[in-house]
C-alpha cells in the first residue's frame, strides 16, 4: 500500500507520537503549539544542522545538511538533520561523485543519552525514507547529543522498522479520524511545552457517566 501525496504526514511527528499520543494529536491535528526552555533549546540546536543546500566533502564522506526525504509506503515526508553519504563498495552512485556511497541519518537532539523509543523511532524513519528513495540499505544512524557534544551509534534493525510501521498505521488511522486521545498521565506531562493546553490533570477526574455507573453498582 502507497498513501497519496497529499495524505502524508509529517516524519518529525513520529518522536511526538511515541512520546505521547495525545501531545501529537494536539499538534498535527488540533494544531495546537506552545513553546518551553527545552523546545527553544532543542529549536537552537536544530538550527546548527538545518541549512538546506550544504554539502560538505570530508574525505571519503560527503555531508548533506537539512535534506528532504519522504516514503509514499510509511506516507511520511520531512527533513533530517544531516545525512552523511559514506564511501562504501555496495553504496549508490551519486551525482557528480566519484565512487559509491552508503547514507547514514544523523539526528541532533538537545540532552544527553538516553533510552527512549520515540527517538529511536524518529532516526528509523528517517533510515526507511533514505531506504526508499534511494534504493539502497541503511543499517546504521546516529544521534549527535548537543549536551556532551558527543554522537552515539545506532543500529535500524527489524524491530525497530516493524515498530515504526504500527506507529504510522496508528498515526493514520487516528488524523483520517481527527481524532485526539486521552492518555495515561505521569511525570513526562511536566515537561510538556502543551501542558496548559492539555491539561492533564482532566483526565484524571471521572467521566459523569463513570460516575453514575460507579454510584448505582454501590
Amino acid at each position: 500500500m502507497a498513501y497519496e501525496e497529499e495524505d502524508w504526514l509529517l516524519l518529525s511527528g513520529i518522536q511526538h507520537f511515541n512520546f505521547c499520543r495525545r501531545q501529537w494529536a494536539l499538534i498535527h491535528i488540533e494544531q495546537q503549539w506552545a513553546e518551553n526552555v527545552k523546545t527553544v533549546e532543542g529549536n537552537r540546536v536544530h538550527k546548527k544542522a538545518d541549512q538546506p543546500m550544504v554539502r560538505e566533502k570530508r574525505g571519503n564522506k560527503l555531508v548533506v545538511r537539512a535534506m528532504p526525504v519522504h516514503s509514499a509506503e510509511l506516507g511520511l515526508t520531512g527533513i533530517c538533520d544531516v545525512v552523511e553519504f559514506v564511501q562504501d563498495p555496495s553504496g549508490i552512485a551519486l551525482n557528480g561523485e566519484e565512487g559509491l556511497y552508503l547514507p547514514i541519518p544523523v539526528e541532533y537532539k538537545r540532552g544527553r543519552p538516553k533510552q527512549d523509543n520515540s527517538d529511536l523511532s524518529q532516526l528509523t524513519a528517517q533510515a526507511m525514507c533514505l531506504e526508499a528513495m534511494l534504493a539502497c540499505p541503511v543499517e546504521l544512524g546516529y544521534f549527535y547529543y548537543d549536551e556532551i557534544k558527543h554522537r552515539v551509534e545506532v543500529s535500524i534493525t527489524a524491530s525497530h522498522r516493524e515498530s515504526v510501521r504500527r506507529s504510522v498505521e496508528e498515526m493514520h488511522g487516528y488524523y483520517d479520524r481527527g481524532y485526539t486521545p486521552k492518555v495515561k498521565t505521569g511525570p513526562h506531562c511536566n515537561n510538556c511545552s502543551l501542558k496548559e493546553l492539555c491539561l492533564p490533570a482532566l483526565m484524571k477526574k471521572s467521566n459523569v457517566s463513570r460516575y453514575i455507573e460507579g454510584r448505582l453498582l454501590d
